[in-house]
């Protein structure tokens, strides 16, 4: 009898997160929100979500770190994959290196029993946009086709100069002759490192202690994607391209148990028209008016809270049939004592907003939602954001996602409300 052919298992990945507490450029940088997403979270999603990676490792000096990136594992129903190491003081200051951080990572991991990597990743927090088929990509190269290691890379057109003051002429081209200016076609390919991802063959990064050796892939990815943080002005930028690059992650009508809406400039367009007697007049959208009829109908539970103390708030309530509450000082509080009154989990709330005195809310409900229109802060810190701006059918968008294709085509009119 002929036996069976013996089948190889597949390498076993490891992917390390370092995220240290510490920083200066960005004070607590790795638990800074992009898109409403911690970056420490943004780095495990996407390590998880690779169907190459075998486990993942966060490897911090923090707490608070170590809590998000296992909140983040719990909520993909991973967490028996997730794994923080405590990284030592020796190696967690400003002048230690990566690569200390992963050997440490990995000589820790693999004292766990049944615990081994082929290939060691190393996943940067600071490249809030790497994707998985990034981490796919370094980690095939070096785990299925050969490679030593593999490095994410983008092309690069650029044309570096130098002020170099050692050398005769104190200004020089790089990458090329500054007599010459050829067009980019005609010029030789440049690939620019991204920061993003790396991988290493294990037994070669042991010996070389070093992320570089042998034979290294080049893995190329998405230039508009390339974007490392390393002071507050990239994480402006960050945050401004994440509802841009990142997937949209809609709730569903499955995902939540209530629906509860900030009132001016997110079911107005934030202006107030005053007339001779200093009566106030606000501008409302029909399909929100019908977008919260249909969830009403649905048997979602609505509510308006507002800061603002205008009768027209509660007026808007009565023709919705909704319940209200206004002239609130803390929307926290009254957010919390109402979920407590409903018998409704904070974190099975969608709470839309528009302005920095709704992020307290933000942090209590599970899925914040931006309007368009929203303030940048409001919208870094949003699940999702509505294409349409407050006060243009934004709410009749967010029904549209929860209630399905019923509710896809907009209603142009706006009604004035006293």
């Amino acid at each position: 009898m002929t036996p069976k052919p013996t089948r190889t298992p597949p390498p076993a990945v490891l992917a390390v997160i370092p995220a240290r507490g510490g920083s200066k450029g960005v004070p607590a940088k790795n638990l800074a929100q992009v898109g409403g997403v911690p970056l420490v979270a943004r780095a495990v999603r996407a390590c998880l979500g690779s169907t190459e990676v075998t486990d993942v490792v966060v490897t911090t000096d923090d707490p608070a770190i170590a809590e998000a990136a296992t909140e983040a594992a719990a909520a993909l129903g991973e967490a028996a994959r997730l794994h923080c190491v405590q990284r030592p003081p020796a190696i967690a200051g400003d002048t230690a290196t990566s690569e200390a951080a992963v050997l440490h990572a990995l000589d820790t991991y693999e004292e766990l029993p049944g615990r081994t990597a082929d290939v060691v990743l190393l996943v940067q927090c600071t490249s809030p946009f790497v994707t998985r088929e990034d981490i796919d990509g370094v980690a095939a190269a070096v785990a299925r086709e050969g490679a030593d290691t593999a490095v994410t890379v983008a092309p690069f057109h650029g044309f570096v100069w130098r002020d170099g003051h050692a050398v005769e002429d104190d200004t020089y081209g790089v990458n090329h002759d500054k007599a010459v200016r050829p067009r980019r076609q005609d010029r030789p390919q440049d690939l620019l490192e991204t920061g993003a991802a790396y991988a290493m063959a294990v037994p070669g990064f042991r010996t070389h202690r070093h992320r570089f050796f042998g034979h290294t892939a080049l893995v190329r990815t998405d230039p508009a994607r390339v974007l490392e943080i390393d002071d507050p002005h990239d994480l402006a930028r960050a945050r401004a391209l994440a509802p841009l690059l990142d997937p949209s992650p809609l709730p569903t009508r499955e995902d939540i148990d209530a629906v509860v809406l900030d009132f001016d400039g997110t079911q107005t367009d934030d202006r107030v028209l005053i007339d001779s007697d200093g009566r106030e007049t606000v501008a409302v959208h029909r399909g929100d008016g019908l977008g919260i009829a249909a969830m009403r109908k649905a048997g979602l539970p609505l509510l308006i809270l507002s800061t603002e103390q205008n009768p027209v708030v509660a007026a808007r309530a009565r023709k919705l049939q909704i319940p209200v509450l206004h002239g609130i000082d803390r929307k926290d509080e009254a957010l919390k004592r109402w979920c407590e009154e409903q018998s409704i989990a904070p974190e099975r709330v969608l709470y839309v907003g528009n302005d920095v005195n709704d992020l307290p809310c933000f942090g209590l409900a599970g899925w914040p939602v931006a309007v368009a229109s929203a303030h940048d802060s409001v919208r870094a810190a949003a699940r999702a954001v509505t294409t349409s701006p407050g006060g243009f059918g934004a709410i009749r968008e967010i029904a549209a996602w929860l209630l399905g294709p019923t509710l896809t085509s907009t209603s142009p009119v706006s009604t004035p409300t006293k």
